[in-house]
Order: C-alpha cells, then sequence, then structure tokens
C-alpha cells in the first residue's frame, strides 16, 4: 500500500491527475499498488501547517507528498526541510513542475499521470531522492 497526499497548494490540479492515474491501463497500476488518499485532517495537520510540520508528519505516516514548485524561503521552507532532515530511507516529494501547464495543458496532465504513476510504482528505489519533479 501507498500512501498519497496532496499539499494545500495543489489539490484541485492534483485531483484531476489522480483521477487520470486511474483511468484506462493507469487503473491497474493504481489498484495493484493499492494507493491511498490522505488528507490534513487525516495526519492532524492545521490547513496553515508548516512546510517542515507536513514533511515531518508524511515521513511518520509513511505517505508521499504531492506539491508544487515551492521556493525555499525560510527555515521551516519544503525545501530547507528536505535538505537538513532527507536521509537515505525519507520518502521522495514529488513535485508538478509546471502548475500553469498542469492546468491548461490536457497532455501534460496526462504525462504527469503517467509518471505518477511510474514513480508510485518504484518508490522504495527513489527513497533519500529528496525531491522528484513531475512529469
Amino acid at each position: 500500500m501507498i500512501g498519497i497526499m496532496c499539499d494545500q497548494d495543489v489539490q484541485g490540479l492534483a485531483r484531476a491527475v489522480l483521477a487520470r492515474c486511474r483511468q484506462g491501463d493507469g487503473e491497474d497500476v493504481w489498484n495493484e499498488l493499492e494507493i491511498e488518499l490522505y488528507t490534513f485532517a487525516d495526519l492532524g495537520l492545521e490547513p496553515d501547517a508548516t512546510d517542515a510540520e507536513i514533511w515531518i508528519a508524511c515521513q511518520e505516516n509513511n505517505i508521499v507528498l504531492l506539491t508544487g514548485n515551492r521556493n525555499a524561503e525560510g527555515p521551516d521552507s519544503l525545501e530547507v526541510t528536505i535538505r537538513e532532515r532527507n536521509v537515505a530511507g525519507s520518502l521522495p516529494v514529488l513535485t508538478f513542475a509546471d502548475l500553469r501547464k498542469l492546468k491548461y495543458d490536457r497532455g501534460y496532465l496526462e504525462l504527469a499521470a503517467e509518471r505518477l504513476l511510474e514513480k508510485l510504482f518504484d518508490i522504495d528505489a527513489l527513497r533519500g531522492a529528496g525531491r522528484i519533479y513531475l512529469p
């Protein structure tokens, strides 16, 4: 089983990608991986939780975080948290590289869904990578 949680900044777009993952050939992979979706509330996180709190909660609960491309502003930023806390066994953060393109380009969305499933299928080999950009 693989857990996934969408960060607040990408929830709508991530839902579209996840829906695409469950169509066609992706449905078999989705079912084989037994993917479960989680919310901030499921992990006891407030909507305004810091990036550090979110990353730690995901790691503690063995959940892959899907997010948009963020910067390294502040000590609790996602980038700083990954740099400071990532170890060989840490799950990677899967980051949509281009949210605008994801929103307006159907082909890009489909490619993002395909790449997401590929990464999830091989998630244990990607532990320690820190951040992986999709697509």
